[in-house]
């Protein structure tokens, strides 16, 4: 697990020079430079952290900071760009100086391929949630996306655009060296993604239901038909993204419970159900971590791969945060004219719209913070998200996984349901 930790916590190798540190060390007799480690990095990991941790455990009571069903944003949807932006601001700090492209290449393929398979243990249905004391997995129907296979594949492009396409070292009015290549990928992804999300064709589509009941005996499934035959449609029925990952990675590996059945159109039940008199779509699987949206979620790592060589390769505070806000609100509002014109803001898609914007967002959250705890020094204000964000890999895990949750649901009173957390649910939740 060390061998990941740059991906979602900066390392030692997160110490960056700083111009309050560069002025002491030359009035130092010594020959060696002082370091400080950036802690608003650290600190804007912990607030994903933090984040996280809210959206999964409160979404529920307070439906407002719950994923949206489909179009829109609340807070939960911007934790994945949280994280992909700071994933991709560590690779600029963690490959600033590369002596040898292979072996670093190798060891950010094995770094990836490490935090992948993570995801795929953790994520892929091994731990059956809070409210069971079982696990386990039937290898047919495996998840095989989820959000970190989307920061693995986010990383490695990232890690790929800073090891092998140099910048132009040119600085020019407090501005870094210009990295055109890297742009020019993000740029790429970009196009490829717009062009199959709205150029496919999406055929009429069918899919088979088995309730969980008659997963043994294989009966009483039911077969539903989706109507489509369109092209560029946005909707949950018929978009393209969906039809590539029934087609690649198959219908069975998807996330079953996709968040748009809290549609008004689905009807969903208090306990989750979805009624057979709701559209067929309703019913059926969908990835938001899908295939196609893993394109533009690169492109949020390469945004934050920016953002990191401002940091690196300039000095004063006030160069950083010029570039930083400049960035942030020329994303910001060209993000928001996209869905002014038309583009939703999706997060499940991961469109255009809500990647600059939520980009935009984790960059003005982040000169905030570096504001706040790097400027001016209180750090005693951020001191537990700091903490978080120097374990935000094993917190990551534990949560994610429910794995506390459900350690602490073992010790039970003569029967699984007299356990401590069906206590505090039925006490404070249920009240």
């Amino acid at each position: 697990m060390a061998d990941i930790e740059p991906l979602l916590q900066n390392t030692g190798t997160g110490e960056i020079q700083t111009a309050d540190h560069e002025e002491q060390a030359s009035k130092s007799t010594s020959t060696k430079s002082k370091t400080a480690r950036v802690a608003s990095l650290d600190v804007f990991r912990g607030l994903c952290v933090f984040l996280m941790m809210l959206v999964d455990y409160a979404g529920s009571i307070f439906p407002i900071i719950a994923h949206v069903p489909w179009n829109g944003v609340h807070l939960a949807d911007f934790v994945m760009p949280f994280f992909l932006f700071v994933a991709g601001v560590s690779v600029a700090i963690v490959y600033k100086k590369v002596s040898n492209r292979v072996d670093a290449t190798w060891k950010a393929v094995l770094r990836a391929l490490e935090l992948f398979l993570h995801g795929v243990f953790l994520q892929g249905g091994y731990f059956h949630g809070i409210n069971s004391l079982t696990y386990g997995v039937d290898i047919e129907r495996i998840r095989f996306l989820g959000v970190l296979q989307r920061i693995a594949i986010g990383y490695i492009v990232a890690a790929l655009c800073e090891i092998w396409l140099p910048c132009q070292r040119c600085r020019c009015d407090g501005f870094p060296g210009r990295y055109t290549l890297h742009w020019c990928v993000a740029l790429s992804l970009c196009a490829i993604y717009l062009g199959l999300l709205y150029g496919l064709f999406v055929p009429d589509w069918q899919f088979r239901v088995v309730p969980s009941l008659s997963l043994v005996t294989g009966n009483n499934s039911h077969v539903y038909t989706v109507k489509c035959s369109v092209r560029g449609n946005l909707g949950p029925a018929c978009n393209s993204a969906g039809m590539i990952d029934r087609n690649v990675l198959g219908i069975d590996h998807l996330y079953a419970k996709p968040v748009y059945r809290n549609l008004k159109e689905c009807n969903i039940s208090s306990h989750g159900q979805v009624p057979e008199t709701a559209p067929s779509w309703c019913h059926a699987p969908f990835d938001p971590e899908g295939i196609l949206s893993s394109l533009t979620a690169a492109v949020s790592c390469i945004i934050g791969l920016q953002y990191g060589h401002s940091l690196v390769q300039l000095q004063e505070h006030k160069e950083r945060l010029r570039n930083w806000s400049i960035f942030s609100f020329a994303f910001l509002g060209l993000g928001l004219f996209l869905a002014f014109v038309g583009i939703p803001i999706n997060k499940s898609l991961y469109t255009i719209s809500y990647l600059l914007v939520t980009s935009a967002c984790a960059g003005i959250t982040f000169c905030a913070l570096y504001t706040l705890v790097d400027v001016y020094g209180w750090r005693w204000l951020t001191c537990v998200l700091e903490w978080m964000g120097k374990h935000s890999l094993g917190i990551f895990i534990l949560v994610s996984s429910n794995i506390v949750v459900i350690a602490v649901q073992g010790f039970y009173l003569k029967s699984p349901e007299k356990n401590i957390v069906h206590w505090i649910v039925s006490v404070f939740v249920h009240k």
